[in-house]
């Protein structure tokens, strides 16, 4: 048997390397507080799950969905936008479903990607966006995400001859791992780039309405000019704790949804419609829970900043998702950090060199443990004298 090249390149899957570790740990029995993988640990609204215990039971959900996702669910979707952030979509050519984002994300590449293209990726970021390109044989072009310009890449530093050569631009805000936000004078500084370079636009928006201190996250679609080089991800996941419901949606121009759709329709087979239509019921229900959301993780955002600040760091609180991104102590590289936490505290934190070369130094801490957890986290690295200085 002989395994393909493209395999030979991808990685080991980050979350799940952290799995093997967290196992191990636990059948050591190690009390584990896990601050490593963004999942949320509240369940998903009540009356979401009414819904689809009501579809499921009727025979009408049981066949095969449209492709490109029910009209109901796509209609749903446009409408959201247009509550939300102004924006007007076609739902018959401007929407399609996806069973989850990453899987949306995943698939763009071998919709765009041809062997040898480069993309423009950041760098430290979700690893599909990395995968994702290797997968379709393509050349991943890594634009730093540095504190200094507010991890947000610097287009001007990108040499012309590798954009001439690129065919789509990756970005992220609010944006995983960093925690860091964009607004729309950005947004409209990519726009004027990717125009010059004759770029598509993928933007990965999953985070959109976990914002906090009054910070509301803007759409790419919002800049005039945008929608028509642009996709847009999004998911039910994180907004209404959906995870594992596998959800999500892609926007924007028709040309790039239908390119993305041909890929779609020849891999997979769609949205079971009783989850289509629990995700109406998401979209288009009550929203009360969202704050509640809101007010959840910040105070666990608080409680994570401050306790970490207590221990010598001096980390500013994030204005949007659900993580907390944390320099190491000096000489410290984040692999060795984060076996050193676990170790020592029995919590697990995500090394920031898993996200890219330039999340070397970092560590991510999701804020998907109540706060006494947190509280207990924070009083065990002080106990094993785990500091910003003295490490």
């Amino acid at each position: 048997m002989r395994i393909a090249q493209r395999i030979e390149k991808i990685p080991p899957y980050l979350f799940a390397e952290i799995d093997k570790k967290k196992e191990a740990a636990l059948a050591k029995g190690v009390d584990i507080i896990n601050l490593g993988i963004g999942d949320p640990d509240k369940p998903t609204p009540a009356h979401i799950i009414a819904q689809l215990n009501e579809s499921a039971r009727n025979p009408k959900t049981h066949d095969y969905p449209p492709y490109e996702g029910t009209k109901e669910f796509r209609t749903a979707i446009a409408n959201w936008y247009l509550r939300r952030f102004g924006v007007k979509l076609d739902p018959a050519t401007e929407v399609i479903s996806l069973i989850g984002s990453k899987e949306g994300i995943a698939h763009v590449f071998l919709a765009f990607v041809d062997p040898g293209d480069i993309t423009l990726i950041p760098d430290p970021a979700y690893p599909v966006y990395k995968t994702g390109t290797l997968f379709a044989n393509g050349e991943p072009y890594y634009m730093p995400l540095l504190e200094e310009n507010g991890y947000l890449p610097d287009l001007d530093k990108i040499d012309e001859n590798i954009v001439k050569k690129a065919k789509l631009i990756f970005l992220n805000y609010p944006n995983n791992p960093t925690g860091a936000v964009a607004d729309k004078s950005y947004f409209g500084e990519v726009v004027d780039f990717a125009k010059k370079y004759e770029l598509l636009i993928c933007h990965d928006f999953a985070y959109s309405e976990l914002a906090y201190d009054d910070y509301k996250a803007p759409s790419f679609l919002e800049v005039e000019g945008a929608k028509d080089i642009c996709l847009e991800f999004h998911s039910l996941s994180k907004t209404y704790n959906m995870t594992g419901w596998r959800i999500g949606f892609a926007v924007g121009g028709s040309e790039a949804i239908a390119a993305l759709s041909i890929i779609k329709t020849n891999v997979d087979s769609g949205i079971f419609k009783a989850i289509q239509e629990a995700g109406i019921t998401a979209l288009t229900g009550p929203q009360d829970h969202i704050p509640q959301l809101i007010d959840m993780y910040t105070s666990r955002r608080n409680a994570v900043v401050d306790g970490f600040n207590e221990l010598g760091w001096n980390i500013k609180p994030p204005k949007a998702t659900f993580y907390v991104w944390i320099p190491t102590p000096e000489n410290v590289n984040s692999i060795n950090f984060a076996n050193q936490v676990l170790e020592k505290t029995g919590i697990i934190v995500t090394p920031g060199v898993g996200y890219g070369q330039y999340g070397e130094g970092y560590v991510r801490v999701a804020l998907t443990v109540d706060v006494p957890r947190i509280k207990e986290a924070i009083n065990r690295l002080k106990q094993a004298g785990i500091s910003y200085k003295n490490n």
